[in-house]
C-alpha cells in the first residue's frame, strides 16, 4: 500500500474544521470529520471509491482539540465512503489496543455500506498465536469491512407530528422488521423484510385494524452476525449485537437510503401509531478481549469499554456478551445521548426500550445506581425526557435484577407479571395474592415517587421465550435448530402443554389450548399497566417449541400469514379485546387501586368477590388451593375520559371472573342497584369468546366453566332479556 506521504500528495484539500459535531457532517459546502479518542497519537481518514473496494485517499486529520481529532474537506460530498485508521500504543495489559492496520467504523457513522466479511484480519491480534490477544496482527482488513457513508440528512417531513399517546392509553406491539412482512402476500416481494415493506398499505392496514398504538421494533441499529453463527449457517436474527448506534441496518433498507426509515415513521404517525426502538447500548459487537477490532476497540479501547480495574487487559461483563460499554466516561455517555437524540430529532421515533438497562446504570465498581450519570442525563434532557423510556430492568451481573428500581418517568418490563399470569392459568397453587397485585398494576413495585400503573409494562410473551401458542403446547423447550444441543434458552417457562407435547390432533386438547390463549390475552388487556403483545400471538404463531430463536432467520421466526387467515376468529377476538380496552378507561387507569370508598358513597374502587357473592376475607386470600378470582370495578370510582365532544365522562362498571380450576363454578353475581343487570361481554369458553346478547340479573348464578375468563358489563335493565 502507498505510504502516507505519497497519498497526501493526491489527497483533497484539508482545512482545520471543528471539533463539533462529532462524526461526518455535511453542511452544504463540504464535510467536517471529527473523532473522539483520548489516547491516540494520530488519526487517518481513509476515503474509498463508490464500490468501497479501493482506498482512494488517506488524509491525516490535521487538528487535535480537547481530545477530538478533526478536519474539514470542502471537496467531499454526500455518498462518500470512508473509515478511520487510528495510531497509538498496543498495550492490552494497560487497556490500549490501537492497530492502524485495521480500518475502523466511525462511532458516529449514520450509514454503512457493505457487509462485514469474517476473516482473521479483522482481529487486532494474530488468531492462533500462543500469546493470544497480546500478539499483534499487521494485516490490512479494509477489504473485509463495511464502509461508513457521508449522508445528507435532509428530508421532507411535511406536517409529521408524533402521536404522543399517553402512557396509560398505549398498547405495544413487539415485532421484527423482516419477520413481519417477509411472507406477507400483499406486500411487493422486493420490499418484504424492509422498512419500505412495513410502510406498505397491507402492513399499515393490518396494524391499524388490530388497534395497537405503538410498534416496538427489535434492534434496527446496524448489528453483526456473529462469526460462530455464520460458520453454522445461522444468523443473529434478533440483532442484539450493535456495531453502529446511529445507522439503520442496511439489511432492512430496500432502497439503501435513510429516507426509507423516515418514510416508515411518517407513515406510522399518519396511522396514529408510535415507533419505539429496542436499543442495545450495554455492550457492542466487538465482544471480549478475544473479539475483533472493528470500531470502538481500535478508536480508544480504554475509554469506550469498562475494563477490569487493575487488570485492564480484560473487560467487565454484566451482559454475558463479553464487554460493557463505559457510560461512566463523559464522551461515551455523550455518544449514547447524541445517538438517542438523533433518533428522536432526526428520525422522529417516539421512544426506546433499553436492553439490559441495569448495565447502563452501573457505576465505577459495577454497582447499580438509579442516580447514575446516564439516568440523570436522560431525566433532565429536554428531548429524551419527553419520549417513552422503557427499561429491561435486569442484567446477568451481581445485583442485576432491578425491577421497580428505575426512576420516575420510566416504564419497566415486568417479568413478574408474565410469570404470575402464566402460573395462574396453568393452575399453580398459592399465586392468588400475587396474581391480584399483578393484574391491578403491581403497586407493590411501582407505587413510589409518583409513578403510575403504566410504569409496569405487562407482557405474557416476548421475543425471548415461547410464543403464546407454544406456551400452551409445550412443557419443554425444543431448540435443536439452534445447534447448541438445546443448552440455550431458559428451562423455566411456566408453560403447560394441556396434555400433549407439541402438535396434536386431539380435539379436546386443541380446544383447551385455544381457550387458554384467550384467557391470557383477555387477562393482559384488562390488567392495569401498559400491555405488550408479540407479533403473531394475535393469531397463533408457533416457533415449534423454540424458546430462543435469536439465530433463526427462517420460517421458525417469520410470521406465517396463512396461519393468520386460518385463525380469523381468534384474530377478531383479539381486535375486539383491544378495542374494548381502548374504549374504557377503567382498564387503563392513571392511578392505582387502593380499595378505598368514594367520598360520600359506599362504592369502592375495586371489590374482590367470592363465588357466593360475598367480599373476600383474609382467610380467602390465604387459601393456597384457590384457583379462581373475581373483582368488580365501579365506573364511578374510575377516571374520566374525554368524549368526542370534548366533555368529561365517567365509565361503566365491570365484573371480571377468572377460573383457572379444572372444575366448573356457579358464580353468584353481585346485587348493586335497582334497574340494572349484567351483560356477558366475554366468556372464553364460548365458541368465539364474545357471546351474543347474554344478560344476567343481579343475584343470579352464572355458570363459569373450567379454565375460562368472563367479563360482564353493568347495563340498564331495559336491555334485551337474557338469551
Amino acid at each position: 500500500m502507498r505510504g502516507i506521504e505519497q497519498m497526501a500528495k493526491n489527497s483533497l484539500r484539508v482545512w482545520p474544521g471543528n471539533q463539533y459535531p462529532l462524526g461526518a457532517t455535511w453542511d452544504g459546502k463540504g464535510v467536517n470529520f471529527a473523532l473522539f479518542t483520548q489516547n491516540a497519537t494520530r488519526v487517518e481518514l481513509c476515503l474509498f471509491d463508490e464500490q468501497g473496494r479501493r482506498e482512494s485517499d488517506r488524509v491525516p486529520l490535521p487538528e487535535y482539540t480537547n481530545e477530538i481529532w478533526h478536519g474539514y474537506l470542502p471537496d467531499i460530498r454526500p455518498g462518500q465512503l470512508y473509515g478511520y485508521r487510528v495510531h497509538g500504543p498496543y498495550e492490552p495489559t494497560a487497556g490500549h489496543r490501537f492497530n492502524p492496520n485495521k480500518l475502523l467504523i466511525d462511532p458516529y457513522a449514520k450509514s454503512l455500506v457493505g457487509k462485514l466479511k469474517w476473516h482473521d484480519a479483522n482481529f487486532g491480534y494474530r488468531i492462533g498465536d500462543k500469546m493470544a490477544d497480546l500478539s499483534f496482527d499487521k494485516r490490512d482488513n479494509a477489504r473485509y469491512m463495511p464502509k461508513c457513508q457521508v449522508v445528507d440528512t435532509a428530508f421532507t417531513w411535511g406536517d409529521d407530528r408524533p402521536p404522543r399517546i399517553d402512557w396509560h392509553e398505549s398498547i405495544v406491539y413487539e415485532m421484527h422488521v423482516k419477520g413481519f412482512t417477509v411472507r406477507m402476500p400483499d406486500v411487493p416481494e422486493a420490499l418484504r423484510g424492509s422498512f419500505e415493506g412495513l410502510s406498505a398499505k397491507a402492513a399499515v392496514d393490518y396494524l391499524s385494524a388490530l388497534g395497537v398504538t405503538a410498534v416496538e421494533l427489535l434492534p434496527v441499529q446496524t448489528f453483526l452476525d456473529d462469526r460462530h453463527l455464520i460458520e453454522k449457517g445461522l444468523t443473529n436474527y434478533w440483532g442484539y449485537n450493535t456495531l453502529a448506534f446511529f445507522a439503520p441496518d442496511p439489511r432492512y433498507l430496500a432502497s439503501q437510503t435513510l429516507g426509507e426509515f423516515k418514510t416508515f415513521v411518517q407513515v406510522m404517525h399518519t396511522a396514529g401509531i408510535e415507533v419505539i426502538l429496542d436499543v442495545v447500548y450495554n455492550h457492542t459487537a466487538e465482544g471480549s478481549e478475544m473479539g475483533p477490532t472493528l470500531s470502538f476497540r481500535g478508536v480508544d479501547n480504554a475509554s469506550y469499554y469498562h475494563l477490569v480495574p487493575g487488570n485492564e487487559r480484560y473487560y467487565m461483563d454484566f451482559t454475558g456478551c463479553g464487554n460493557v460499554f463505559n457510560l461512566r466516561h463523559p464522551r461515551v455517555l455523550q455518544l449514547v445521548m447524541d445517538s438517542l437524540r438523533y433518533w428522536v430529532e432526526e428520525m422522529h421515533v417516539d421512544g426506546f426500550r433499553f436492553d439490559l438497562a441495569t448495565t447502563l446504570a452501573r457505576e465505577a465498581h459495577g454497582a447499580f445506581d438509579n442516580h447514575c450519570g446516564f439516568l440523570d442525563a436522560v431525566r433532565q434532557d429536554p428531548v429524551l425526557s419527553r419520549v417513552k423510556l422503557i427499561a429491561e430492568p435486569w442484567d446477568v451481573g451481581d445485583g442485576g435484577y432491578r425491577l421497580g428500581g428505575f426512576p420516575a418517568g420510566w416504564g419497566e418490563w415486568n417479568d413478574r407479571y408474565r410469570d404470575t399470569v402464566r402460573r395462574f392459568w396453568k393452575g399453580d397453587e398459592g399465586v392468588l395474592p400475587d396474581f391480584a397485585t399483578r393484574i391491578t398494576g403491581s403497586s407493590d413495585i411501582f407505587d413510589t415517587h409518583g409513578r403510575r400503573p403504566w410504569a409496569s409494562l405487562n407482557f405474557i410473551t416476548a421475543h425471548d421465550g415461547f410464543t403464546l401458542a407454544d406456551a400452551v403446547a409445550y412443557n419443554d423447550k425444543h431448540n435443536e435448530a439452534n445447534l447448541e444441543d438445546s443448552r440455550d434458552g431458559t428451562s423455566n417457562n411456566n408453560s403447560w402443554n394441556c396434555g400433549a407435547e407439541g402438535e396434536t390432533d386431539d380435539a379436546v386438547i386443541k380446544s383447551l389450548r385455544l381457550r387458554q390463549r384467550r384467557n391470557m390475552l383477555a387477562t393482559l388487556l384488562v390488567s392495569q399497566g401498559m400491555p405488550m403483545i408479540v407479533a403473531g400471538d394475535e393469531f397463533g404463531r408457533s416457533q415449534g417449541g423454540n424458546n430462543n430463536a435469536y439465530c433463526q432467520d427462517s420460517e421458525i421466526s417469520w410470521l406465517d400469514w396463512k396461519v393468520a387467515a386460518e385463525n380469523e376468529d381468534f384474530l377478531d377476538f383479539v381486535r375486539r379485546l383491544i378495542r374494548l380496552r381502548r374504549e374504557h378507561i377503567v382498564f387503563h387507569r392513571n392511578r392505582f387501586f387502593y380499595r378505598r370508598f368514594i367520598p360520600g358513597t359506599q362504592i369502592q374502587d375495586v371489590l374482590w368477590l367470592n363465588p357466593d357473592g360475598t367480599e373476600m376475607s383474609d382467610s380467602d386470600w390465604d387459601a393456597g388451593d384457590r384457583r379462581w378470582l373475581s373483582f368488580l370495578i365501579r365506573g364511578e370510582a374510575g377516571e374520566y375520559h374525554l368524549t368526542t365532544a370534548g366533555e368529561q365522562q365517567g365509565d361503566d362498571s365491570f365484573l371480571v371472573i377468572l377460573n383457572a380450576h379444572h372444575e366448573n363454578l356457579d358464580w353468584k353475581l353481585p346485587d348493586l342497584d335497582v334497574g340494572r343487570r349484567w351483560q356477558v361481554l366475554i366468556d372464553t369458553s364460548s365458541d368465539a369468546g364474545f357471546p351474543d346478547e347474554v344478560y344476567v340479573a343481579d343475584g343470579e348464578v352464572y355458570p363459569v366453566n373450567s379454565r375460562s375468563f368472563v367479563l360482564m358489563l353493568r347495563v340498564d335493565s331495559s336491555e334485551t332479556e337474557r338469551a
